[in-house]
């Protein structure tokens, strides 16, 4: 049984189908990317597997139905969201941020470990642990998002464009840390506007084109497809 699984999955803005009827799997312990121009319907999909938008269609995970649950019920279910933008605190300091990750929990030792864990993978978030958020660059504020979502423990970690904006030696240096985290059997979805980055680091991919999947497969095939290379990896 995967541990995601969308079937038939729709997603409606008034009158306009952002997301038509896609089917994707995600199963335990992979990472898979979807990719996609812009307004192709990736952030839509995970929007609509964490509740944050309805859709129609069956979203399972972990078995269990979760289509038009609610998204902090989704989240407490073991779906983490580092959405794109970042999201964090900026008023907070980093330990604080880290501590909001890991708000529905309370095994003071587990989060204690988890966080040096995160300091771990992101060494510069330990040196400026007491900075407040919003003072950071935007490569270390996306260390921090994830980070954060990470303090949930996850079972599955969802990442929505991890490196728009950022200067290619943080991309090098996030992506490091992706897979590092996929390594450990992490589970993740991951939607990633860098085709190239995303298909070297992901076991399967999925393209998605104006709301429908167009391709699927293994990862390192589509990176040779002449359709994905010229419409994707500008070549």
């Amino acid at each position: 049984m995967p541990l995601l699984a969308l079937e038939k999955v729709e997603v409606h803005y008034g009158g306009i189908r952002a997301v038509k009827g896609i089917d994707l799997v995600v199963e335990r312990g992979e990472l898979v990317c979807l990719i996609g121009a812009n307004g192709a319907g990736k952030t839509t999909t995970l929007r609509a597997i964490t509740g944050l938008a309805h859709a129609t269609g069956r979203i399972a995970y972990d078995g269990r139905e979760i289509t038009g649950g609610r998204p902090h019920e989704i989240a407490r279910a073991g779906i983490a969201l580092v959405p794109e933008g970042r999201g964090v605190f900026p008023q907070l300091t980093i330990e604080e941020n880290l501590a909001m990750g890991a708000y529905t929990r309370s095994d003071r030792d587990g989060i204690a470990a988890d966080t040096e864990r995160v300091f771990t993978l992101f060494p510069r978030l330990k040196e400026r642990r007491r900075q407040t958020a919003g003072t950071m660059s935007g490569g270390e504020q996306q260390m921090l998002a994830i980070g954060r979502a990470l303090m949930s423990r996850p079972r599955l970690l969802l990442l929505d464009e991890p490196s728009m904006g950022l200067a290619p030696i943080m991309v090098e240096k996030i992506f490091e840390v992706i897979r590092l985290i996929a390594a450990e059997g992490v589970t993740m979805l991951l939607v990633e506007q860098n085709a190239r980055l995303a298909l070297e680091a992901s076991r399967r991919a999925y393209v998605l084109e104006s709301g429908q999947v167009t391709l699927a497969g293994e990862a390192a095939a589509l990176l040779h497809d002449p359709q994905v290379r010229q419409a994707y990896l500008g070549e």
